[in-house]
């Protein structure tokens, strides 16, 4: 009884003995050596090198299009709409008639006053006879030089009026929406049509305070509005202001561009770049090239790392090296591989979609452009540019 307990002991114990060595020795070892040897596929990401372009630095800023003349036109007298010369958005010339208002109680009293002048004259020259023969006092003929000279002026004070009454453009320029009707009443300083002068134009726009001695009055600018995307306007620097803002602490700048077609228009938002310097040469990579974090800034390198020689053969028996040397001698090098390095960089100015890198890359070396959250240090990388990011399309903005 004893014997067979001692036996069925010994088998128990070899047997959970086996199943704590497989689970304790043999799983892990399994586990291990299958997880060493599972290599993970190459991350695909897209690329494109650095490259030297000629840029020149440029002082940012958002404005507004001014009008070099604008006025809103209103009659200097009220009066009945009798005619109107102009259409909405006509270009015209200074000196064009655009509105004309009645007249008629004008021009009946100047009518009324050129007879009272008519008849102040013949008084003076009747006075002067009278003088020269002594019939007439010297006070007599005063009065009367008076009358004519105040006759003269009531005559010239209702030719003022009737010309006031037809009004005409101060300016050369373009007219906006007309808001005035035949016989509609006008009363002084009402609207009734915006004329603008579209050439040249203006655009004001606040530089920061430490930007303000990069440049100076004559200064290139360009401009580029949202009616117009990829089209660039350029002008000059036309003059400061004379103080700073004392809340945001820059300085208006006034630019003057050239409007031939006028396609700027007093209002319009503009992105304006003065271009401050000489060009000169920097290494760029695209904007999405760069990864920002709060150690610092930094870009995804291509590494190409080169090929390895195939494996050689285990030492065995005579005939098995043999063979293993002639399949190896057959086999081709392992490709070469491209690996990921992290490169921290010191970033510059930036223009449309690509940035200057001050320090860290080279021109020529290649950058990843999209899918670096999928890399690590060292990461096997795969390059595909046929998934290449593409600007998105222009928004129309409300």
């Amino acid at each position: 009884m004893v014997k067979r307990l001692l036996i069925v002991g010994t088998i128990v114990a070899l047997f959970l003995g086996a199943v704590a060595w497989f689970n304790l020795f043999f799983k892990p070892a399994m586990i291990a050596e299958f997880v060493g040897k599972m290599v993970p596929p190459p991350a695909t990401v897209t690329a494109e090198k650095a490259k030297v372009e000629e840029w020149v630095d440029r002082v940012h800023s958002i404005g507004t299009m001014v009008a070099i003349e604008g006025v809103d036109v209103s009659p200097q007298q009220g009066g009945m709409v009798v005619e109107y010369f102009f259409e909405s958005g006509d270009d015209v010339q200074k000196g064009a008639q655009l509105v004309k208002l009645d007249t008629s109680v004008e021009e009946a009293d100047l009518a009324n006053n050129k007879a009272t002048l008519v008849q102040a004259k013949l008084d003076y020259d009747r006075q002067v006879n009278l003088v020269k023969k002594g019939a007439a006092s010297q006070a007599v003929l005063d009065q009367t030089i008076a009358k004519r000279d105040s006759a003269a002026a009531e005559v010239q004070k209702v030719e003022a009026i009737i010309a006031q009454k037809t009004i005409t453009a101060p300016f050369s320029g373009r007219l906006g929406l007309r808001r005035v009707e035949k016989g509609q009443y006008v009363s002084v300083g009402q609207a009734l049509v915006w004329l603008q002068a579209l050439e040249p134009i203006w655009v004001d726009f606040p530089v920061p305070e430490s930007e303000v001695a990069r440049f100076k009055i004559g200064s290139p600018i360009e401009i580029t509005v949202d009616a117009y995307p990829g089209e660039i306007f350029k002008g000059k620097v036309q003059a400061f202001d004379a103080r700073l803002n004392q809340d945001s602490r820059t300085l208006m700048v006034r630019g003057t561009l050239p409007n031939p077609e006028r396609k700027l228009l007093p209002g319009m938002f503009a992105n304006a770049a003065v271009l401050a310097g000489e060009p000169k040469q920097v290494v760029t990579v695209p904007r999405t090239a760069l990864t920002y974090s709060l150690y610092g800034d930094s870009v995804w390198v291509v590494k190409h790392e080169p090929p390895q020689p195939p494996p050689a053969p285990a030492p065995t028996a005579k005939k098995a090296e043999s063979v293993g040397t002639a399949i190896a001698a057959d086999a081709p090098p392992t490709e070469a591989k491209l690996k990921a390095e992290r490169r921290f960089v010191r970033v510059g100015p930036s223009q449309g979609d690509r940035i200057a890198i001050a320090e860290g890359i080279k021109a020529g070396e290649e950058v990843v452009t999209s899918g670096q959250l999928k890399l690590q240090q060292g990461s096997e990388i795969k390059v595909d540019n046929s998934g290449a990011l593409k600007p998105p399309a222009e928004l129309p903005k409300q």
